[in-house]
């Protein structure tokens, strides 16, 4: 929709560089292959790693990992969007903090798994 002078207004879309955009669909798509990737250790957790010493511990291992992969494909289908919706009005990019959540999950599972391989050689 143009101003009342005719100039583009700020919500005005326009077509982009289809570079742009084809990167943004890409980027959508690691983030797919990420919570694939994610649902697949979770799956593989709980079907073929053996029993820990702490009773449950692969159940929530995997429940984690599929939690991650939830977030992962949600965050990248609301990512693509947000960054097609800037890019075709040219704004700037939205921040992000679903990466850092990420991180965080995942060292919170590394540090999970240490323990829990500790505890195996303990005992």
């Amino acid at each position: 929709m143009s101003g009342p002078s005719g100039a583009p207004g700020p919500d005005d879309e326009h077509e982009p560089d289809y570079r742009f955009t084809l990167a943004n669909e890409r980027t959508f798509l690691a983030w797919l292959r990420t919570s694939l990737s994610l649902l697949a250790a979770g799956v593989a957790v709980v079907q073929l790693v053996p029993s820990f010493t702490i009773p449950g511990a692969r159940a929530v291992t995997g429940g984690l990992l599929a939690a991650l992969a939830v977030i992962a494909a949600a965050s990248g289908v609301l990512r693509w969007r947000s960054v097609e919706h800037a890019i075709r009005r040219d704004r700037p990019l939205p921040t992000q903090r679903i990466p850092w959540l990420m991180a965080a999950g995942l060292v919170l599972l590394a540090l999970f798994g240490f323990v829990l391989i500790v505890l195996r050689g303990v005992t």
